[in-house]
């Protein structure tokens, strides 16, 4: 056995980094009032191995949220899982990648309760609450293996293994992982004029493998007198590499062989702590986190003919240094029957941008043009300060309330340089009403403001699709205006349902945006809007008499209108998806090990638009899956995957115009076609 982990730890999977969360109680606490309670019994029949397996298996619940997903700062919680009452505040994981690592035996149950209710300021609808006690020293591991009959190498070296335990006062875990893939695809691409005459027959190729090697450790200390310490520390290591060749031929002409190679690499790490104390009436917790990420990048495009042309080419190499340093304090107590909380955050964003554009001389060697846009810093210094009170009005009834102010400067040096500063108030109000103990309705009001994209400030290229990103030093964040309503109805046996519903209003809304020079950027164009419509249903079919099956169904749909900057007509946001649906069918075969199911999934991406182009990329249309599972082989679970079985492919369309739109003539469009082919796995998971 221990050959074997020695083994498992260079195969290793799924970005992993420390919780957040305090350290957990000896004693598990009572069960919290008006709370839907899951324990251990009821997720038997999946035989989890970690609290993730069981979060995925509650009837009508999905995750969400998170520090990850591009949220300014720390601030108040989005996440919709916590753990023994404490948020999971890490910036450079996922809740899930967390979840993974709290073994299923540690486990005693999950709750599904009122965001309001859990005096976490930011929280609404329902929340996950994971309750679990350490028992010991324990570990896990999983391995991660797979292949593609076409266009990439094998997949062997994704994995993780973790190990999680107390020592007296002590809780740690450490884990080191792998999150990685292979891909590709290939196929024709069509280019023709204006009236749909064939100007270019292209054959292109990619391939490509991303390697995330990760080490982390968490450290909770209980100092007594309800003192309680926590250290994170993370350091991983990002590889990145696509090739895409391409052949195209001409009705007329030399037969050009196009190279292009991608390569991205670097260093990142994460260093976090807080610790919580008792003061006064109340408790105060002091947080601090440092994080930093290099990322190396080169691009490389090379044309060569099969007649004596000179072979032309480009480079592109850009060093982006990107950083983040966040202190923040909160005050919790209680008055007049209801949670307070008092919070301070300061925040320090950085990013340092090095850009070097080259061309291939005759003579086969690179050579280095001018492109001063492309280097500068840009650095935001952020203050905010919020107060909240979270109460319950009567037992269907609960309400939380959350003011506050933020301040910020940003500042631009190199190129364009430039400073700015704002003062933004925002804030929520949201209130769930719970007539039943199957029904609940909330509803939440909010004023949210966005974090930009350091990268938006300053110039790049992209070889490939021959596209200049011009640099904009005016850039401030979208603020948005919010309604949102989620319903959620327990059907006893049969299942669950959640119903959505989010309408947001922008303004000083971030898209494409035409520059003076001629260029173009990313940049404010001005108000938008969005509907969100989503559904999220459990079907059991032990009803029907079909034992230990169930149909779990996510449906999203979106409604989006801006005004293109470049037409002046109405159109959806660039990028954004305008709709998805995921049908997942799992049969636990009753009084076996064996499991077995099929995956349905669409994705709907909206089209882009530019000055000089527009267009869209997409695949599909649907991707279809099956998995067969066995959940006790040698006390292995080992579950086998064969995706993409409905043959769904990769798309692109673009139309690229002989000048700005929307008055120039059609200079060419392009289609693209290629063939991912089917996908086949292999996931090993185990404790010791």
């Amino acid at each position: 056995m221990g050959a074997s982990l020695a083994a498992l730890c260079a195969w290793v999977h799924a970005p992993a980094q420390a919780q957040d969360a305090a350290a957990p109680a000896a004693t598990p606490p009572a069960v919290t009032a008006g709370a839907q309670v899951f324990e251990p019994p009821y997720f038997a029949q999946f035989a989890p191995r970690n609290a993730l397996d069981m979060v995925d298996r509650i009837p009508g619940f999905s995750i969400s949220g998170g520090n990850n997903q591009g949220q300014r700062g720390l601030g108040q919680a989005t996440q919709n899982v916590i753990v023994n009452g404490e948020r999971l505040s890490s910036k450079s994981e996922s809740v899930s990648d967390q979840l993974r690592r709290i073994p299923a035996t540690d486990v005693v149950r999950i709750e599904i309760l009122d965001g309001n209710a859990t005096s976490i300021p930011g929280l609404t609808g329902q929340v996950a609450n994971v309750v679990y006690t350490s028992t010991g020293a324990s570990g896990q591991f999983s391995w991660t293996a797979g292949f593609r009959p076409h266009n990439t190498a094998a997949q062997l070296y994704g994995g993780e293994i973790s190990v999680i335990g107390s020592s007296g006062a002590l809780d740690y875990t450490v884990s080191l992982s792998n999150d990685n893939d292979r891909f590709g695809a290939d196929g024709p691409v069509a280019i023709a004029d204006s009236e749909g005459i064939p100007l270019e027959q292209q054959y292109s190729k990619f391939s490509g493998k991303f390697d995330n090697p990760r080490l982390s450790t968490a450290f909770a200390y209980d100092f007594g007198g309800n003192v309680v310490g926590n250290l994170n520390l993370s350091y991983g290591e990002d590889f990145y590499v696509r090739r895409e060749p391409e052949t195209a031929t001409r009705a007329q002409g030399p037969v050009r062989f196009r190279d292009v190679r991608v390569d991205e690499d670097g260093p990142e790490y994460e260093l976090g702590g807080d610790i919580q104390l008792p003061l006064g009436p109340g408790r105060l917790k002091l947080i601090g986190l440092e994080r930093f990420e290099r990322d190396n990048y080169t691009s490389t495009l090379i044309d060569s003919f099969s007649d004596d042309s000179i072979t032309t080419g480009s480079r592109f190499q850009q060093t982006n240094a990107a950083g983040e340093r966040i202190g923040r304090f909160e005050y919790d107590w209680k008055l007049w029957n209801a949670d307070w909380q008092l919070s301070g955050e300061a925040a320090f964003n950085r990013l340092e941008r090095r850009s070097r554009l080259f061309e291939l001389a005759p003579g086969g060697e690179f050579v280095q043009l001018s492109f001063p846009q492309g280097n500068g810093e840009v650095r935001e210094d952020r203050y905010e300060t919020s107060l909240s009170m979270s109460r319950s009005l009567s037992r269907t009834l609960s309400l939380q309330l959350i003011g506050a102010m933020e301040f910020s400067t940003i500042e631009q040096t190199g190129f364009a340089a430039n400073s700015r500063s704002f003062k933004r108030p925002k804030g929520s109000f949201a209130a769930t009403w719970k007539p039943r103990e199957d029904f609940d309705i909330s509803i939440t009001f909010a004023k949210r403001v966005s974090q930009l994209s350091f990268g938006d400030f300053l110039a790049s290229v992209s070889l490939n699709d021959d596209n200049q990103n011009g640099g904009n030093n005016e850039l401030v964040p979208y603020q948005s205006w919010n309604i949102e309503l989620e319903a959620n109805k327990t059907l006893g046996s049969w299942g669950s349902i959640q119903l959505q519903a989010k309408r947001a209003w922008f303004e000083d809304f971030i898209d494409w945006f035409p520059l003076a020079n001629g260029g173009e950027a990313r940049g404010n164009i001005g108000d938008a809007e969005r509907l969100h419509l989503q559904a999220n249903a459990t079907l059991n079919l032990d009803p029907f008499g079909f034992a230990g099956a169930r149909l779990d169904v996510e449906v999203v749909k979106r409604f989006m209108d801006v005004t293109d900057p470049f037409t002046g007509l109405s159109r959806p946001f660039s990028y954004d998806s305008e709709g998805s649906f995921d049908i997942d069918f799992r049969h636990d075969i009753p009084a076996t090990d064996w499991a077995w199911g099929v995956n349905l999934n669409h994705f709907d991406q909206a089209p882009y638009s530019r000055r000089y182009e527009n267009g869209r990329e997409w695949e599909g249309s649907v991707f279809g899956a099956v998995f067969v599972e066995h959940k006790d082989l040698f006390g292995l679970t080992i579950q086998a995957q064969a995706r993409n079985l409905l043959g769904a492919r990769d798309y692109f369309r673009r139309t690229v115009y002989d000048g700005p739109r929307p008055d120039a003539g059609i200079r060419f469009t392009e289609f693209r076609d290629r063939r991912i082919g089917p996908i086949f796995r292999l996931v090993v998971s185990g404790d010791f």
